[in-house]
């Protein structure tokens, strides 16, 4: 059996430094048709080892669409037969770890010229190490979209933290449209 690898004193003091900032306000998550929106996972993503519950939310719209249809467009089909639904959460955080842009993450480590690639060790290690110090989440640029992400440590909120205020379906085709015309790139197939 594999044991857990003793975790970076110095990233531990590193972020421990760092103030614990509430969030109070609105994001948005995709999940398939008939899933819990608030239930989280231990999905090794990009800022969870797999050790502990999260929710990836974001704070656009386009930049929750943009990371999930980054990931089903991995696939050898994009599957056309599942319903993915738009779900708006108001959320209410009180310890929340802040990266504002890629420069903050510079310091831990993290490779920004490479932060949009599926390199997750480091960033996982400091999801592992926020979520040991006690954070509740932490607010990190997102990958695929000009927006932040809001990855919430699920076991650290009371469940009156989040609300589901509205749900809205993905059409796709539509979506990819108009994210070209957003990006100005060509709207061909």
């Amino acid at each position: 059996m594999a044991g857990r690898r003793a975790r970076d004193i110095e990233l531990l003091d590193a972020l421990d430094a760092l103030p614990r900032v509430p969030f109070q306000g609105t994001v948005w998550r995709v999940e398939r048709q008939g899933r819990d929106p608030l239930q989280g996972h231990p999905s090794g993503g990009r800022w969870d080892p797999g050790t502990f519950d999260v929710l990836y939310t974001s704070m656009a719209p386009d930049g929750a669409i943009a990371e999930i249809h980054f990931h089903l467009s991995r696939q050898p089909v994009f599957p056309s037969k599942l319903t993915y639904g738009l779900h708006e959460i108001a959320v209410s955080t009180k310890k929340t770890l802040h990266f504002a842009d890629l420069s903050a993450l510079t310091p831990l480590r993290v490779d920004s010229s490479r932060y949009a690639e599926i390199l997750y060790q480091r960033t996982q290690v400091i999801g592992d190490a926020a979520d040991f110090l006690g954070f509740d989440g932490l607010i990190a640029p997102n990958a695929r979209w000009p927006c932040q992400n809001l990855v919430i440590f699920t076991d650290r909120l009371a469940p009156a933290d989040l609300d589901v205020l509205s749900v809205a379906a993905i059409d796709w085709t539509a979506w990819r449209k108009s994210s070209r015309r957003q990006r100005g790139t060509p709207t061909s197939p």
